[in-house]
């Protein structure tokens, strides 16, 4: 899983361009939005149409649950394993 949490952080910044942030700066238990790394909707839609396109998985944006999984590194990296594994 930890190996997951580090890809995700590098695709976080990839994805986004955060330029100014290295994997290592970024706390997989931190809040991905508001505090913490201080996301917007702009970066979840952008970091949910990467995610679907890299590990082929399906994001409901209708799904209340979607908030929780988009919470945290962690929290994205237990999606994407859930996911994965059907």
């Amino acid at each position: 899983m930890s190996e997951l949490v580090e890809e995700l952080k590098e695709l976080i910044i990839d994805v986004l361009n955060l330029e100014d942030i290295t994997p290592g700066e970024i706390q997989a238990d931190e809040p991905l939005f508001g505090e913490g790394l201080g996301l917007d909707s702009i970066d979840a839609l952008e970091l949910g149409l990467a995610l679907q396109k890299k590990y082929n998985i399906t994001i409901d944006a209708e799904n209340e649950t979607t908030k929780t999984h988009f919470a945290s590194v962690n929290n994205l990296a237990q999606f994407v394993a859930d996911s994965r594994r059907g």
